[in-house]
């Protein structure tokens, strides 16, 4: 039996595959469904105000590895590189565009994971999709979640990751901690959810992400920002 069947906590983490279970999609959203209207920080406006950015959008798909510690469960997030032209030094999740050859979204994000931070796909076991989540450059992301083994060896790619960190499902699931936060961006101010964790700064599209999952597994109650 591998670790990633038999963490020390395995309460908690039986507590959480049965969320995933009940609660995430099974497969991923077609071209013509519910992706047609995706979250997204156009969501956090309050006078529907926000400007979305119309179809067709360009797909992309983001691994959410969550990993049994002998602390607990945890997500495993990246600091981009300081020298890439986009998003440089900003945290994120594993992965990127989707490309042609790639059969799935969930292929899209293990392809992409494996490049970033050397994880094998072998070491994943999937669970479901999240919501997608439409960011305000037109990506529409689709979030894959999975549980990795934690006996999997994680390097980061210089190329494209400065670091791989890990934070404690608590943190992510208790959404009193995220704040809603604002910017002015093309000359309009635009609200965006920011999860502080030590020293960095989660936010955008990834603490997004991370607030959805909170949300659809019912972890903690809401927290009213506006």
């Amino acid at each position: 039996m591998s670790a990633v069947d038999s963490p020390t906590r395995d309460e908690d983490l039986a507590d959480f595959l049965a969320r995933a279970e009940a609660r995430l999609a099974r497969d991923p959203p077609g071209p013509d469904d519910p992706t047609s209207n995706p979250r997204g920080d156009h969501s956090l406006e309050p006078d529907g105000s926000a400007v979305i950015p119309p179809p067709p959008h360009r797909r992309a798909a983001v691994l959410v590895p969550v990993v049994a510690r002998e602390s607990g469960l945890a997500i495993v997030l990246t600091q981009r590189a300081a020298h890439l032209r986009d998003h440089s030094g900003q945290v994120a999740l594993p992965g990127g565009k989707i490309d042609p050859t790639d059969a799935s979204p969930m292929a899209a994000a293990l392809r992409e994971a494996e490049e970033e931070v050397g994880l094998s796909p072998r070491h994943v076991r999937m669970l479901g999709y999240l919501d997608p989540y439409l960011s305000g450059t037109g990506f529409l992301v689709a979030p894959v979640i999975g549980l990795v083994d934690r006996e999997a060896r994680l390097a980061p790619n210089p190329a494209e990751v400065d670091a791989i960190f890990e934070v404690p499902l608590a943190v992510i699931a208790d959404r009193s901690r995220y704040e809603l936060r604002m910017r002015v961006w093309q000359g309009r101010d635009r609200r965006f959810y920011a999860l502080p964790y030590g020293e960095r700064l989660i936010w955008g599209v990834t603490a997004g992400i991370l607030h959805n999952l909170a949300e659809r597994l019912e972890f903690g109650p809401p927290k009213s920002h506006l």
